[in-house]
């Protein structure tokens, strides 16, 4: 039984069911690494700042996927007992598992909170929020944390968990789950995209949440639109992930780099920031995976740049976005595909963001490109920081450079996707967006 689409729409459903907190005194907690993206869109459906409890399952030292308890921040810890005895576990083997898993968890602690203060839950109401719930002992323990830190009220939300254990759960205030069924399957069972969360964007949810409020829209999903599309292109289909937020006015597909997809969680991120702007997106894969065996096809910036331009076709005959002015976001080799397509003769595309990407695969076309162009690169990225400016020197295109400082080309120093995301939003709101929402673009580094 397949429940939600991704924990991004498993989240916005969440925060819809607790919008009667909106506008309280909350703070909404994930718990690292799957509850994180859930507890964003959350925190951005009630307007709360977003941080995290980190937690650490303890496992059966031979069956490790098996909870015998858990650890928290703050020396916090919970023991099953029963599961103990019956897996005939000894102290001396707990306190080995407990002492790793220690290790691993201020660790991540220090990841997290790299240059970024813990929320204070003195007197508020916290907001616990996992992605779902087997045992519940990291639930349990996330709880007894934030307890711990000051908090006057604890509410746990969760997208799914076992009738039984929502019962059984005494350390929260309330409880709130989408779904409970009797006979309860793993957590990602009830997901169609149950891709593993990494760390990176964790941190880059955390940036994101941290933006100042003028970058946000809060509109807390009423209306939204969001499924996984096939585009028709000549002997194959195209794979996409579509979203258009309520009011959609302007849509952004996103050409992705060589070895990546519409999973990538950077290009996930970005787009759940554009979702924030107000802006539709399309991720989608150009290649096949049967053909993306072949690494001739990812580099064959010709044809990428035909798909695109199917994709773009198929997006003005739906009646839903046919009306709306329409953008491309490139990275790496999609950059290239990007602006390639952006060159068409009669091209409908009003603007191009480039992220870490490599214009200059587009060759002699890019003096044909008319759509407004943002390139953004890291600082420490230097070949291709040189390629950029190369490739800017032949556009005639209104076109600007952005350096992010220390960033590499991957973008995954602390904070240098969400700088890179909110450009790009910037960017799309001034050349899509109506009269009204469009705002000044960024002054340039170069």
């Amino acid at each position: 039984m397949v429940a939600f689409l991704n924990r991004a729409d498993a989240g916005r459903r969440l925060g819809k069911r607790l919008a009667g907190l909106r506008g309280q005194d909350v703070v909404v907690l994930g718990l690292p690494r799957g509850g994180v993206p859930v507890a964003y869109e959350v925190a951005k459906a009630l307007d709360a700042p977003l941080d995290v409890i980190v937690v650490r399952k303890l496992g059966v030292p031979f069956q490790p996927e098996v909870a015998m308890g858990a650890i928290g921040e703050g020396n916090t810890r919970v023991i099953d007992q029963r599961t103990i005895s019956l897996a005939r576990v000894s102290e001396a083997d707990l306190r080995q598992v407990e002492r790793q898993e220690r290790a691993l968890l201020e660790s991540r602690v220090a990841r997290f909170r790299q240059g970024r203060r813990r929320v204070d839950l003195a007197g508020r109401t916290a907001v616990i929020v996992d992605d779902g719930i087997a045992t519940g002992s990291t639930a349990r323990v996330a709880c007894m944390v934030a307890r711990q830190l000051g908090a006057a009220r604890v509410v746990l939300a969760v997208p799914v968990a076992p009738a039984r254990a929502v019962v059984e759960l005494k350390e929260p205030d309330d409880v709130v789950c989408l779904l409970s069924p009797q006979n309860f399957q793993a957590v990602g069972y009830y997901y169609h995209d149950f891709s593993p969360t990494e760390d990176g964007e964790v941190v880059q949810l955390l940036d994101a949440a941290a933006r100042p409020a003028q970058h946000r829209r809060q509109d807390g999903g009423e209306g939204a639109l969001e499924e996984d599309v096939e585009i028709p292109a000549g002997r194959v289909a195209l794979r996409g992930s579509l979203y258009l937020p309520p009011g959609c006015g302007a849509t952004v597909l996103f050409a992705h780099g060589s070895g990546s997809s519409r999973h990538s969680p950077r290009n996930r991120f970005v787009a759940s920031v554009l979702h924030g702007s107000g802006l539709g997106t399309v991720l989608l894969d150009l290649l096949t995976p049967d053909e993306e065996v072949n690494r001739a096809n990812v580099f064959d910036i010709g044809l990428l740049a035909q798909r695109l331009l199917l994709a773009t076709d198929w997006l003005q005959s739906r009646q839903d976005t046919s009306a709306g002015r329409v953008g491309y976001f490139g990275a790496s080799t999609g950059a290239g595909a990007a602006l390639w397509a952006a060159a068409e003769p009669g091209s409908p595309v009003a603007a191009v963001v480039s992220r870490g990407g490599r214009p200059d695969l587009a060759g002699p076309r890019l003096s044909d490109v008319r759509a407004p162009t943002l390139l953004i690169v890291g600082g420490a990225d230097t070949q291709v920081l040189a390629l950029n400016r190369q490739a800017m020197a032949q556009m005639r295109a209104p076109t600007r450079l952005e350096v992010v400082p220390g960033a590499t080309h991957l973008f995954e120093e602390p904070g240098t996707l969400a700088m890179a995301a909110t450009l790009a939003a910037d960017w799309f709101r001034q050349y899509l967006l109506p009269a009204p929402a469009m705002r000044s673009a960024p002054e340039a580094r170069t």
